[in-house]
C-alpha cells in the first residue's frame, strides 16, 4: 500500500448565507444555533436544479462544508468542553484539521430554485458548501454510543427541558451550564435588543452554557467580584456558583475618553447605552 496518495481537488457547489460574521460569534454547534435560519445557495449552470429533486421530503439534511478562514492544523487541540486539556484533533470537531472539512445536520424547511432555507445553520456566512446529503436515522443516528472523553454529568434544568420539548434528541453526555439573569442584566439585555436590535443574551448564553473557565473560545478573566466576559465591544459581569451561573450586569467595553468621541459612529450605541443607565453600571470598572 502506498505511504501517501494524490492531491485530491474539490470544487465548491454553493455559498451559505447567515447572520454570522466571525467565528467568535459563530457557533460550535448546530445544536447551540438552534432555530437560527440561514439558506445554502447552490451554484448555477451545474444541473444542480436536478440534483435537488426529492431532498425537500426530508427533515434533515448533512452539510458538508470548508473551514476556509482556517490555516494550517493542529495534532492536539483544547475543545471548549475539554476542562482545558488539550485533545486529538481526530476525537474532537475542531475546525483545526488536515483537511478543513466540517460536516453539520441542520433542518430543511424547504427549497426555492437553488436556494435551500434551513435551520441549526452554524456556519460563517460565506462559507463554501462541498456536498449535501439525506439525514436519514435508522442509518445516521446511535444515541446509545460510548462518547469517549465527553463524560456524563448531571442534567441541568435547561437540558432536561430540551429533552422534554425534542423528543428526536438524543441525550448530551455532558449538558451545559445552567444561566440565570439578574434583574439589572436582563433589563439592559432587553434595552439594548428592542431600542438597537442588539442580542447579547444569544451569545451570552451559548458562551457561558460551556463554563466560566478562560478560555480560547471564550474571552473570560477573573474581575474583583467574579469573572468578565468580552462579547465584541460588550463586557459581561458574571459569577459561577457550582453549575449555575448569574449575570450579574451589561458595560460597554469603552472608556469614558473613547466614549467622548463624537464622530465616531461606532460609539453612537454605547454613547446611548450609557446615558440610559447612567452611573458606574454602564462603565467597566476593570
Amino acid at each position: 500500500m502506498p505511504l501517501s496518495l494524490p492531491c485530491l481537488t474539490v470544487t465548491p457547489i454553493g455559498v451559505a448565507h447567515t447572520p454570522f460574521t466571525d467565528r467568535v460569534s459563530t457557533p460550535r454547534q448546530p445544536y447551540a444555533a438552534r432555530d437560527v435560519t440561514g439558506t445554502i445557495e447552490l451554484f448555477p449552470g451545474h444541473g444542480f436544479e436536478h440534483a435537488l429533486e426529492d431532498l425537500d421530503g426530508f427533515d434533515r439534511i448533512w452539510v458538508l462544508f470548508w473551514f476556509h478562514l482556517n490555516q494550517g492544523w493542529r495534532a492536539k487541540v483544547l475543545p471548549p468542553r475539554s476542562a482545558g486539556k488539550r485533545r486529538g484533533v481526530f476525537s474532537t470537531r475542531s475546525p483545526h484539521r488536515p483537511n478543513p472539512i466540517g460536516l453539520s445536520a441542520v433542518r430543511l424547511d424547504r427549497i426555492d430554485g437553488l436556494i435551500l432555507h434551513v435551520r441549526d445553520l452554524d456556519l460563517i456566512d460565506g462559507t463554501p458548501i462541498l456536498d449535501i446529503k439525506p439525514y436519514v436515522p435508522y442509518a445516521d443516528a446511535f444515541p446509545s454510543s460510548r462518547t469517549g472523553w465527553l463524560k456524563p454529568l448531571a442534567p441541568t434544568a435547561d437540558a432536561i427541558n430540551a429533552q422534554e420539548t425534542n423528543a428526536d434528541a438524543p441525550k448530551d453526555p455532558e449538558p451545559g451550564f445552567q444561566i440565570q439573569w439578574s434583574a439589572e442584566a436582563a433589563e439592559q439585555a432587553q434595552w439594548l435588543l428592542d431600542t438597537h436590535a442588539v442580542d447579547l443574551r444569544t451569545p451570552v448564553e451559548r458562551t457561558l452554557t460551556l463554563g466560566p473557565q478562560p478560555h480560547p473560545y471564550r474571552r473570560i478573566r477573573p474581575i474583583e467580584g467574579g469573572m468578565l466576559l468580552a462579547v465584541k465591544d460588550w463586557r459581561v459581569r458574571f459569577h459561577a456558583d457550582g453549575r449555575l451561573i448569574t449575570v450579574d450586569a451589561i458595560t460597554t467595553g469603552y472608556r469614558p475618553g473613547q466614549l467622548a468621541a463624537p464622530e465616531d459612529p461606532a460609539m453612537k450605541i454605547h454613547q446611548s447605552y450609557v446615558a440610559h443607565f447612567s452611573g458606574d453600571t454602564a462603565i467597566p470598572k476593570n
